[in-house]
């Protein structure tokens, strides 16, 4: 007759599997990238990409970042640098220069890896939040 109410916690968003942002060929970008949701990259994009979703380098498209880190990843263009993802596909126009870490590897024939990869059976993306301009951190005076 009375239940005791589990505290609930607040879902998490499920990544997303589809594209909703594309940065389009003959477009330089550099910075950093964070957030939900799916990119595509057809230009070049110079930083580090932290998403929980879907990032597709295509056949154009050129990363050069420290660390790549999202739930999927597909290469069809060329990335320099460190991959940690779910799911990873390297198509056969891909290249990749970096170490991966991956629960999921596929790769059709003529794709290019130089790197070790190490295979997990769980990987998280955690998204790190940015304090707000003019904030401090808990705890910390100015």
């Amino acid at each position: 007759m009375f239940r005791k109410q589990q505290p609930q916690t607040p879902p998490v968003a499920p990544p997303v599997e589809r594209v909703t942002s594309v940065l389009g060929p003959g477009i330089l970008w550099k910075g950093n990238l964070r957030g939900t949701g799916g990119v595509r990259i057809e230009g070049a994009f110079e930083g580090d990409i932290t998403l929980r979703g879907l990032v597709v380098i295509g056949e154009t498209g050129r990363l050069v970042c420290q660390t790549l880190q999202a739930n999927t990843v597909i290469v069809a263009g060329t990335v320099s640098g460190n991959i940690i993802a779910e799911k990873l596909e390297i198509r056969g126009t891909g290249r990749v220069w970096g170490d991966v870490v991956t629960t999921s590897l596929s790769t059709e024939e003529g794709a290019f890896l130089r790197g070790q990869v190490r295979m997990e059976e769980k990987i998280e993306i955690v998204i790190e939040e940015e304090p707000v301009e003019g904030t401090q951190p808990a705890g910390e005076e100015a």
